[in-house]
């Protein structure tokens, strides 16, 4: 199993995040290791040694067949399900690799980073770019989302994921943060929605 990701999705987000990024030719795509998955309800744990952790609510998309350079006009058969995410990351550490031009691996990558609730059938949706997703902490909303805003469609994300990667049953795709983004801490209350159904929800330690 394979877990990619996507920055810069979202343009306001872009803007909080000082980035120059908005459409460039390609979408920006980086990947998480396997054992960051995190799921099942199982609590987070904060790492000792990294900093700042910071939320980012996203929609994630599963894979559901095997693909190599799909069409961008055939993407909408190669996924079957999403749910809500959170791309934990090492803010602080990020921002000093990025002053450094460095690989964002160890801030994105950390056990625990790639947190995803139950997945939700495609059929059971409208479309995929009329979903709206969201983010509790402790009870209160602090991030909200809508697929329509992305800046690269779920569908033009697989095809350029699987122009470089064969794309197999069971790979997930983090397809990016809207604004704004923020800390977590020790005992917080996690919860995710799509649309109104609550599908995440775990504890950080």
């Amino acid at each position: 199993m394979k877990i990619f990701a996507v920055a810069y999705n979202y343009a306001e987000y872009n803007k909080t995040a000082g980035s120059p990024l908005y459409l460039g030719e390609e979408p920006v795509i980086f990947t998480k290791a396997d054992s960051s998955l995190l799921k099942g309800g199982r609590p987070m744990f904060l790492p000792d040694t990294l900093g700042r952790i910071d939320y980012e609510a996203e929609l994630v998309v599963r894979v559901c067949r095997l693909g190599k350079g799909i069409p961008q006009r055939f993407a909408h058969r190669y996924y079957d399900a999403v749910t809500c995410g959170v791309d934990f990351t090492a803010r602080d550490l990020q921002q000093q690799l990025r002053k450094q031009s460095l690989p964002w691996d160890v801030c994105k990558s950390f056990d625990g980073a790639a947190a995803i609730g139950e997945w939700v059938p495609m059929e059971e949706l409208s479309a995929i770019l009329d979903i709206r997703f969201s983010l509790d902490v402790n009870g209160r909303n602090v991030q909200t989302g809508y697929s329509g805003d992305m800046l690269w469609t779920v569908d033009a994300i697989i095809a350029s994921v699987s122009r470089l990667f064969t794309l197999r049953t069971g790979d997930i795709i983090f397809t990016g943060t809207p604004s704004p983004t923020g800390p977590v801490h020790e005992n917080d209350h996690i919860t995710g929605f799509v649309n109104d159904r609550k599908v995440l929800e775990f504890n950080v330690k």
